[in-house]
């Protein structure tokens, strides 16, 4: 019997990886704009460390550095809002990501435009497609590792927008752009 014909692919030897980019690999999540609010100062960041975690409600867990001026605002408030970006405002994005809300109004600065949200105090940022007003569920784990775990408790899409093409992650100042559709068959019939 002879063996089965290995493709050209599978006689490839895999190589070590380095740990520092093993999460470019399970990064999936669209790059983010998370706003807060704090004593009627709105400060917009650039987010990628994030993840679902429920359905219903939607939960979204997220880590926030502590050396991240939003992160005094999201721990004293416990309310945020994650706006989705399309790669329409890459450059913004990676503006946004490389200054800091302590010393830059990065809404006027990168010409971003704050509109009120309904059930938080912190804007939604209107150039972006979708904005999720979350509120903290739980921040146990934010002392040990700055991770809160959000309820969305309001959305808003712009329908118009039809196949978001967003931006994705890939480290040091590497992005992908996600926006193609596949629809492989996803159960036996």
């Amino acid at each position: 019997m002879t063996p089965p014909r290995r493709s050209r692919t599978a006689r490839k030897a895999k190589r070590p990886l380095p740990l520092s980019q093993v999460y470019r690999h399970l990064e999936t999540g669209p790059v983010v704009l998370l706003t807060t609010s704090k004593r009627g100062k709105a400060n917009v960041m650039t987010l990628s460390w994030h993840t679902m975690l429920e359905f219903e409600p939607p939960l979204v867990g997220c880590v926030v550095s502590g050396n991240n001026f939003s992160f005094d605002a999201l721990a004293a408030t416990k309310e945020c809002v994650i706006n989705i970006p399309t790669a329409r405002l890459a450059k913004r994005v990676v503006q946004v990501g490389n200054s800091s809300g302590r010393t830059v109004d990065k809404f006027k600065t990168f010409r971003l435009t704050p509109r009120p949200a309904s059930a938080v105090a912190a804007p939604l940022v209107a150039e972006c497609y979708a904005n999720l007003e979350c509120r903290v569920a739980d921040s146990r784990m934010v002392n040990r590792y700055n991770f809160f775990i959000l309820e969305v408790v309001k959305a808003w899409i712009d329908r118009s927008v039809k196949l978001p093409h967003t931006l994705h992650h890939f480290g040091r100042g590497v992005f992908r752009v996600a926006g193609r559709t596949l629809t492989p068959p996803s159960r036996m019939k």
